[in-house]
C-alpha cells in the first residue's frame, strides 16, 4: 500500500471536558495518513485517481469545529467520514494533539492516535 499524510494541520477548537475549554478553546495539531493503492494516479496524472489531500484535510477541519468532551471522539468522526467519502482508502491513522493542555504544569501536548482498517 501506498501513503499520503498531511502533517500539522493547525486549528483552533472548542473541545473538553471543562466548562472553560469549550467557551476558551485551545490551539489543535492533527497528522494525519492514509494509505491506498496509487498506483493508477502514479501513471495518469489524475486527480480523480487518487486520493484529494485536499478533500482530507475539508474533512479535519469540519470535524474539529464540531465541539467535543474526548480528543477520541473528534478522532473516531473523522476516520468515519475518510472511509464514509472516500473509498480508495484502505487504512488511515488520526492524530489529534491538544497544545499546551490545562493540566497545571508545563505539558507541550497531550495527544491521542486511532488507526482504521477498511474491512
Amino acid at each position: 500500500m501506498d501513503t499520503i499524510a498531511l502533517n500539522n494541520i493547525r486549528v483552533y477548537a472548542y473541545h473538553g471536558c471543562l466548562p472553560e475549554e469549550t467557551k476558551i478553546g485551545s490551539d489543535y495539531r492533527v497528522d494525519l495518513s492514509v494509505e491506498a493503492d496509487l498506483n493508477l494516479s502514479a501513471e495518469t496524472d489524475q486527480l480523480t485517481d487518487t486520493v484529494d489531500y485536499v478533500h482530507l484535510n475539508k474533512i479535519v477541519k469540519e470535524e474539529m469545529k464540531q465541539p467535543s468532551k474526548l480528543l477520541e471522539h473528534v478522532a473516531k468522526r473523522i476516520l468515519d467520514r475518510i472511509f464514509s467519502e472516500l473509498t480508495p482508502v484502505k487504512s488511515s491513522r488520526v492524530k489529534v494533539a491538544k497544545l499546551n493542555p490545562p493540566l497545571g504544569g508545563d505539558v507541550e501536548d497531550v495527544n491521542i492516535t486511532l488507526s482504521r482498517t477498511r474491512d
